[in-house]
């Protein structure tokens, strides 16, 4: 319980042409309790900023705001590495509402 899980939505998407290693910032909305969180997401060899507007996520909410570069990442999006290192994302099944923690 320790680490707040949460479902969100992704309003936007854009390239981060300042990280390190090629990402993009997301804005997930994690209902009306939390709102609207920034994230710096490492996720651009399967993703396209366009087709993750919309796709729910699975994000942790109760870490501590971290600069990234330019950016003050607000939740930290989950997702598994795989069999290339590449990150696919953590998602719901099914449509769930933002801002439903995990169990």
């Amino acid at each position: 319980m320790r680490v707040d899980l949460r479902v969100g939505r992704v309003v936007s998407a854009e390239p981060f042409p300042e990280a390190r290693r090629p990402a993009y910032i997301l804005h997930v909305d994690f209902g009306p309790e939390l709102g609207v969180r920034k994230s710096s997401a490492q996720i651009t060899a399967h993703y396209t900023p366009e087709a993750l507007v919309g796709r729910l996520v699975v994000g942790v909410v109760n870490f501590p705001p971290k600069q990234i570069g330019p950016l003050m990442s607000e939740c930290l999006v989950t997702g598994f590495h795989d069999a290339d290192g590449h990150v696919r994302l953590c998602v719901p099944d099914g449509d769930v509402a933002p801002g439903t923690r995990l169990l």
